[in-house]
């Protein structure tokens, strides 16, 4: 082999015997302890980026060190194919989606299998192929017949120029992102999926995923938002109809001095019929788009509806008033105002000159005055009339049981967790399986028809979906009746295709079943790996497709990943690499360059895994510069001929230094790898037992062996992070068998055990004890056996110790 370290050889060779070797295939084994790993699977957008190769990286590193401790490893790959991106660019370049697509996706094949990841490239899913969505829309008729999906109208953010709807990110300060058009929120009918049916397991099954993050799970259950509260209803001046709103402070009912209602209310449009400055105010706030972060943070306003409401309990009037930042799509699209004890409700009494009460005072009698500032506490009822005294809880359960009493109110648990709304309404998706029909209204589309194929030959114009203009597509018979029908034209939400993708990774060729048997062997994922951004929705919605596929008896598992990792972003001069800030690096200029292994290095070494990276180009080459090293020194000892059986008998103490050094270190890196998930510790620790060979010269037969004891072992514990060279370095060592079937290294107890020296104790100049420590042991570790010595405390007793005098490997002597 060469004496000079090429990376591209050496990595291309290595590569070439996986492949041909099948490495990293794998079947089911029942005999066998399996470990799934896997990663989010990217966005085929052509090119890696280096947060694409961190995340691939950490999780191929876990998967190789798991494959190395005995364990059946699956790591599959996939292509979630479908989504806005494609279609935009599409546009840009005159061209169909998926010509676009599939075109990435060959492109980034090759560039993973450059990386030497370690995955099973025969389980590889494409999301926008008809046998991959089938599926999920077979799953969607089941889910309709059990009453798990329905349809309704719902708010979007619709651009009157492309005549489509947009995505929350496609809207650029209330203006389309490609036509440029003031973008209004209008009401169209959309499919929703019930995941509030299942809003409690997923809230309490979180207690018992240890194997999450604290962070995920805290922002899981906020975005859940169990709360508990009463509906109670106000009558509404000359209507029938009465407002419903939900609460979870009654303790400040007799505060309400204002309601306030969406501009989409019937209340609200009512009003704007016979008023032009209402109407004007709602075509106004149409303009905003529909995100609920937007509605939380611009600037509140309304305007009187001339009318009012009836208090419930004090029977005074309440104004009616619409306004921007009550959403129709939560709760009843109208809210309870008590300015003097929420911030928001507050903020919109002062600037419309609106009453704003106490009826809360802190429970230490201390004054306040909600009209300078708002009290938000719990506390104790002012201005209350019956309910004057009690405290806020027991005014939650007075009020409550009044209007259950009543009938006008009761309690109720509410979720901040809405419906998943699942229509898109783009071309570049998976169509929902409905067909509609003027007779049998929405008819879901039966199994042996499925799957409904969307046509990929296709260039999109930007203006609507292209679905509609096409007659095969859109004209079907109703499969009830059997009259002339349209099929839907809407595409499903992309989430749909990463809800449920890891399971099928399982039994990625199955033609009868979304799932068969060897899902029930894979299934759940031992390690997850992926971005904080993903923390809410993809792993929400995974969680909740995972429930309905088990209830619809395709897996007995509830929950899909049983650990999971978040890694950081990957920064350069302190910000997030990105095109737009022109800090970006590319991973094929440097893997050309440096190698792969080299990227993986230093992506491994520069910070633990839950951390930001900060690049660092000294980095990347120091990272090179050692495998240079690594590959010098392996290269050197192996030259120099075969190497005889260590004799542990017969060792001096430098060689029982180093072989100490070497299970110490093969302690820790097991503990980083396998434990803490700390690989820049790990490549620490090798770097320094490396260094300890380096230093070590001894060509006796046993130096010799102790030599390459330490590097077999280096080469070992580094080949999750830089495979390639580990395998070439390998075989030099003058092993047949390949690095990728091996072992991970065993410690030797008996090589970490320090030689003992028995030293005796005195008490001022008397022995009173013998007591045996390491003969290189520290004089204060020295002294604190001496001091916890049984017979030693005896004789100290009360008495101060004024002096403790060690002689190293003879004897201490206390002195009190």
């Amino acid at each position: 082999m060469s004496t000079s370290y090429n990376p591209e050889i050496v990595e291309l060779d290595a590569q070439k015997y996986w492949d041909d070797d099948h490495s990293f295939e794998v079947s089911e084994d029942a005999n066998k302890e399996k470990y799934y790993c896997l990663t989010m699977f990217p966005y085929p957008s052509g090119k890696l980026h280096m947060g694409h190769v961190r995340v691939f990286t950490i999780n191929d590193v876990i998967a190789r060190y798991q494959r190395l401790q005995g364990k059946h490893v699956l790591q599959p790959m996939g292509w979630d194919a479908f989504g806005m991106p494609a279609e935009n660019a599409a546009i840009q370049r005159g061209i169909p989606p998926a010509k676009w697509t599939y075109a990435n996706i060959e492109d980034m094949h090759g560039q993973l299998k450059r990386l030497g990841y370690a995955y099973d490239w025969s389980r590889e899913l494409i999301t926008c192929k008809p046998e991959y969505y089938r599926w999920e829309q077979w799953l969607f008729t089941k889910m309709f017949a059990k009453g798990l999906v329905y349809r309704k109208k719902s708010i979007v953010n619709w651009d009157p120029v492309d005549q489509t709807v947009l995505a929350n990110e496609q809207v650029i300060d209330g203006r389309g992102w490609r036509s440029n058009a003031l973008i209004e929120r209008r009401e169209i009918p959309q499919w929703f999926m019930k995941i509030t049916d299942y809003a409690d397991e997923l809230l309490n099954e979180l207690d018992h995923m240890a194997g999450w993050p604290e962070s995920v799970k805290t922002m899981q259950r906020n975005w859940i938002g169990r709360s508990e509260g009463v509906e109670l209803s106000f009558d509404v001046n000359d209507e029938n109809e009465s407002l419903i709103v939900y609460t979870t402070r009654p303790d400040t009912l007799m505060g309400v001095t204002y309601m306030a209602v969406a501009i989409e209310h019937p209340l609200a449009k009512k009003s704007a019929a016979s008023n032009p400055d209402i109407a004007a105010f709602i075509e106004q706030c149409k303009q905003t788009d529909a995100q609920e972060a937007t509605l939380e943070t611009m600037e509140k306003k309304g305007m009187s509806l001339g009318m009012s409401a009836i208090h419930p309990l004090s029977g005074e009037e309440i104004p009616l008033w619409v306004a921007n930042f009550v959403m129709m799509t939560y709760g009843t699209g109208a809210v309870m105002a008590v300015p003097g004890h929420d911030a928001r409700d507050w903020e919109f009494a002062k600037k419309h000159g609106l009453p704003i009460k106490q009826v809360i005072a802190p429970q230490d009698g201390t004054d306040i005055d909600v009209k300078a500032a708002v009290y938000l506490e719990h506390g104790v009822l002012v201005n209350s009339g019956q309910y004057n005294g009690l405290d806020s809880d027991t005014a939650f359960n007075a009020i409550a049981d009044h209007f259950e009493k009543t009938g006008l109110g009761s309690r109720k648990v509410n979720y901040r967790l809405r419906d998943w709304g699942v229509s898109r309404q783009r071309y570049w998706g998976t169509p929902i399986p409905i067909i509609y029909c003027d007779d049998c209204d929405a008819v879901p589309v039966p199994e042996d028809q499925l799957p409904v194929i969307l046509p990929e030959n296709i260039e999109v114009k930007g203006t609507g979906s292209p679905l509609k203009d096409i007659p095969e597509f859109v004209n079907a018979p109703c499969p009830r009746c059997g009259k002339a029908a349209r099929r839907e034209t809407d595409t499903f939400d992309t989430f749909i295709e990463s809800s449920w993708y890891f399971a099928r990774y399982a039994c990625p060729d199955s033609d009868s079943a979304m799932l068969d048997n060897r899902a029930k062997y894979w299934a759940p994922v031992d390690q997850y790996t992926g971005g904080i951004e993903h923390a809410i929705l993809h792993l929400l919605y995974s969680r909740f497709f995972q429930r309905v596929m088990r209830d619809e008896g395709l897996t007995d598992i509830s929950e899909p990943f049983t650990n999971l990792m978040t890694q950081g972003m990957v920064l350069k001069d302190g910000a997030k690499m990105s095109k737009a800030k022109g800090n970006t690096v590319d991973p094929a200029d440097l893997i050309k360059k440096y190698g792969a292994d080299t990227v993986r290095l230093f992506m491994m070494f520069a910070a633990p895994p839950e951390q930001s990276l900060e690049w660092s180009d000294d980095g990347v080459h120091g990272s090179f510069r050692f495998l240079k090293r690594f590959w010098s020194a392996v290269i050197s000892h192996a030259a120099v001929g075969k190497v005889n059986v260590l004799d542990i008998s017969i060792l001096t103490d430098a060689q029982k230094d180093l072989r100490r050094k070497v299970h110490q270190t093969i302690v820790k890196i097991t503990d980083d790898f396998g434990r803490r998930h700390s690989f820049n510790t790990a490549v620490a620790a090798s770097m320094e037992l490396f260094n300890a060979v380096n230093k070590f010269r001894d060509m006796s037969d046993n130096g010799r062996a102790i030599e390459r004891e330490a590097l077999e072992s280096i080469v070992l514990m580094l080949s999750p992070i830089v495979p390639h060279i580990c395998h070439a370095l390998w075989q030099e060592l003058g092993h047949e068998s390949a690095l990728i079937d091996q072992s991970w290294p065993e410690h030797d107890e008996s090589a970490i055990a320090f030689e003992l020296v028995e030293i005796v104790v005195q008490v001022n100049g008397k022995l009173r004890s013998r007591i045996s420590v390491a003969v290189d042991m520290s004089k204060d570790e020295v002294e604190k056996n001496a001091l916890a010595d049984e017979n030693v405390k005896r004789f100290i007793g009360d008495n101060n110790v004024s002096k403790i005098i060690v002689v190293p490997g003879k004897l201490v002597n206390i002195v009190v």
